[in-house]
């Protein structure tokens, strides 16, 4: 392969030229050499660093996660499998924590949803805004 320029990368990734620039601006990835008249040109390596970076998203890493997998990845020989094998553990506990909170919130919708009679009248006396301004009231006494 020979090297390509930024919108080649891009395209070929599937991502805009925006993306690889803000990628490239957190030292994710960055162009293997410039071209005589300046412009970025990409590696084979560089292609392949992007596509990690790519599929790690995919999976729900953050760009910072991502970094220090690519740390891992860069240095494999000074570390174990163990040491990925945590990032991807707390990845998915941060997950979990995730899904535990949207659940209650759905509940806590779902209790103002059918607390409402949803009729026509006007909304002075709708049970969920009254909830919801209780809840305010609630936690401004709390302190």
């Amino acid at each position: 392969m020979q090297s390509l320029q930024i919108g080649e990368l891009a395209k070929q990734a599937g991502i805009s030229v925006d993306t690889l620039r803000f990628y490239e601006s957190k030292g994710l990835v960055k162009a293997s050499e410039r071209s005589e008249g300046g412009y970025r040109l990409y590696s084979q390596a560089d292609s392949e660093r992007l596509n990690f970076i790519l599929q790690a998203k995919k999976v729900g890493f953050s760009l910072k996660e991502i970094q220090q997998l690519l740390t891992l990845d860069a240095h494999k020989d000074q570390h174990t499998c163990n040491e990925v094998k945590q990032v991807t553990g707390q990845k998915i506990e941060e997950i979990e924590q995730k899904i535990h909170d949207l659940v209650v919130i759905k509940q806590a919708l779902q209790h103002l949803h059918q607390a409402c009679c949803g009729g026509p009248e006007s909304a002075e006396n709708c049970t969920i805004l009254q909830s919801l301004q209780q809840t305010k009231e609630a936690s401004t006494c709390n302190g």
